[in-house]
């Protein structure tokens, strides 16, 4: 598959009477965008802000962060199977947003949704203080159940963030990038001489709100899939899940994977990056079972000599990492696997629920029980209601002077296990 990426930066978005991209100005009509969100029946009413990178904004609770993005030529739209209809995307030509992004937040769902401050330390810890967001805080209809919530503000994120794309159709891109996959026996000819290596990404699919879709496919009835890693990046994996803010993917994240962009910076160079292998995060052990013998059988069914495997989430799915690796190394295939810490507040405890010599080259995005102490900032965007219930905070998180003493899990991004964070080691 080949597919061409154009960039069209945004250095800000202002509030104005219609909506369109100007000098790398978004304008937005808050009349236009409201009515498209409103499309959702199970929301009541949707208010929008924006934050931008060194204001003293606070955004919680935050559910998703989607980039605009729209398919100009090929088969397909964005977010097939969601938004669109479900044709197999990642071909032609498609223009995304860069420097901006779609916000949801609202009243929380779940325990698990973040924290992104835009200033102070929060910021060093969630790249997305670094983006312009356009943010909508969704108030439901009376009486709705948690999922039917969770379900109608992440589609009307979506529906946001297509009719902002769709601004960018008729623009020239200030940026243009070619990705290109060969089918097996192609990349066997072209490359014989390289090591042949995919990326196996787990995705959260455990249930009650831990969910991913999949060209709108709820990733837990889904078995281990090759897809062209082309495809993600017109948004055939979504972000519908609540799992701990830190290490969860938003849909931001599966559109820019940086696994995936890592490994076609080096494809043809140091290596041959023959696909993507999807598969999921489950809750009973002969789910877990099935699906890593399938994984570990597709990845010597295609001959590879190494792969990445990256995990979300933690606690019981370190299981799911632990047993794709150790399969997946007994078939001669190396591994190196990507996840977070949940080493405990003075860094002392058992990092991982599950472990096994196999696994013996690790990327850690960093320890999601670290403390950190989040100033009181001049403005909220959303509600600090929930903030003592969100996983890594306590009953004692918001002190007397307006601050929050939270652990790292509160911040969206923070030791994300695609390397889609600001953590590094020397």
């Amino acid at each position: 598959m080949r597919l061409e990426m154009g960039h069209i930066y945004i250095k800000d978005i202002q509030f104005g009477p219609e909506s369109k991209i100007e000098d790398g100005v978004l304008y937005v009509s808050e009349e236009a965008v409201k009515a498209v969100a409103l499309e959702e029946e199970k929301i009541k009413s949707v208010s929008l802000d924006i934050a931008r990178p060194g204001e003293s904004v606070r955004i919680t609770p935050v559910k998703d962060v989607i980039e605009p993005r729209v398919k100009v030529e090929g088969r397909g739209g964005i977010f097939p199977g969601v938004i669109s209809k479900t044709d197999t995307v990642g071909e032609g030509k498609t223009y995304a947003l860069k420097g901006m992004a779609v916000v949801t937040a609202g009243k929380i769902v779940g325990f698990q949704e973040g924290i992104i401050d835009m200033t102070g330390p929060g910021a060093e810890y969630t790249p997305f203080s670094k983006t312009q967001n356009l943010v909508m805080v969704c108030e439901p209809e009376e009486g709705i159940e948690p999922h039917d919530y969770e379900k109608a503000v992440r589609l009307a994120g979506f529906r946001v963030a297509v009719y902002i794309g769709e601004l960018a159709r008729d623009l020239t891109p200030d940026e243009t990038k070619v990705y290109e996959t060969c089918t097996i026996k192609e990349g066997i000819e072209k490359y014989p001489d390289l090591p042949r290596v995919a990326y196996v990404q787990m995705l959260q699919s455990q249930g009650l709100l831990h969910d991913t879709y999949v060209y709108g496919v709820d990733a837990k009835r889904i078995v281990p899939t090759i897809l062209s890693p082309t495809e993600i990046m017109d948004g055939a994996i979504v972000s519908g899940n609540c799992v701990s803010a830190c290490d969860k993917n938003p849909t931001y994240v599966h559109l820019n994977n940086p696994v995936v962009h890592d490994l076609f910076e080096q494809h043809g160079k140091t290596l041959n990056f023959v696909c993507q292998i999807i598969t999921n995060e489950n809750v009973y052990l002969a789910d877990k079972l099935r699906s890593s013998d399938w994984t570990a059988k597709l990845c010597k069914m295609l001959d590879l000599d190494g792969v990445i495997v990256s995990q979300e989430g933690f606690g019981n799915p370190d299981t799911d990492l632990i047993l794709n690796c150790k399969k997946i190394e007994a078939e001669g295939v190396k591994t190196v696997i990507i996840t977070d810490e949940y080493a405990g507040r003075d860094g002392k405890s058992q990092s991982l629920a599950d472990a096994d010599p196999a696994a013996d080259a690790v990327i850690t995005g960093g320890n999601a029980n670290q403390v950190i102490i989040l100033p009181k900032l001049d403005k909220v965007i959303g509600t600090l209601d929930y903030v003592t219930k969100i996983a890594g905070a306590s009953e004692e998180t918001l002190r007397e002077d307006g601050s929050l003493e939270v652990e790292l899990q509160v911040i969206t991004g923070a030791t994300n296990e695609t390397g889609f964070n600001k953590l590094s080691a020397r």
